[in-house]
């Protein structure tokens, strides 16, 4: 419990591990969330498009609505998830540093406004669908990155 009140790992090795343990789960959950939505939804805008409109040439038929739907609602769920972890565990090793605000609320918005923009490229498209793909990748990427300086900063011995 003095980990709630000085910060200090070096008095709750136990701890460390389980946030250790945690992050590496998130680490997880961020690679293999990118490999899915690329082989669900694609990682470009032609099989984007082709996945949210259908593509007449190859018989592609449109994703329907309610697969959407469902897509969105555990991409919101399983993010604010990750956001919550990621970001208490981030604050509480790196309050000190001057962009921990910044970069937070950007990782917030990023991760929360990305499912949104899937959405509304199925019913508006085209600037949608650049901003889902833009939002996703470096939402996805921030995570990876904040989950590798947690890691850093447990300093496992």
């Amino acid at each position: 419990m003095k980990f709630l009140v000085t910060k200090e790992l070096a008095y709750s090795k136990l701890l460390a591990y389980l946030m250790g343990s945690v992050v590496i789960a998130i680490l997880m959950y961020v690679v293999l969330d990118i490999v899915m939505h690329s082989y669900v939804i694609g990682l470009d805008s032609t099989s984007i498009k082709s996945t949210l409109l259908g593509n007449v040439e190859t018989f592609e038929e449109p994703i329907l609505i309610d697969s959407l739907l469902l897509q969105v609602h555990i991409d919101l769920f399983m993010t604010l998830f990750a956001l919550l972890i990621l970001s208490s565990i981030y604050i509480r090793l790196y309050s000190k540093t001057p962009f921990v605000k910044t970069i937070i609320h950007s990782l917030f918005l990023l991760g929360i406004f990305t499912p949104i923009f899937l959405l509304l490229a199925y019913f508006w498209f085209d600037i949608f669908v650049y901003l889902w793909l833009l939002g996703f990748l470096l939402w996805h990427i921030m995570a990876f990155i904040i989950s590798l300086a947690i890691l850093k900063r447990l300093d496992f011995k």
